[in-house]
């Protein structure tokens, strides 16, 4: 897999997690919803938003890197 492909990949995953966080805050703003039920959704909030972290982190490294490498002289 090129690396073009895999940043995409991550970049598709990011999205995906930031997307259902939103989803899982819209669930805690439900006046409806039971205090056992918003723990649960919060918990997986947080889950997916460590991961979506993890994720820049990542990014963020292989950025730095790339950058090191184009600032070196030959």
């Amino acid at each position: 897999m090129s690396k073009e492909t895999k940043k995409e990949i991550e970049s598709l995953s990011f999205e995906k997690k930031i997307e259902k966080a939103k989803e899982l805050l819209e669930k805690l703003s439900d006046s409806k919803i039971t205090l056992s039920d918003s723990l649960e959704v919060y918990k997986e909030g947080i889950k997916e938003l460590e991961e979506a972290q993890k994720l820049l982190d990542e990014a963020k490294l292989i950025f730095t890197k790339e950058d090191k490498n184009l600032a070196e002289p030959f």
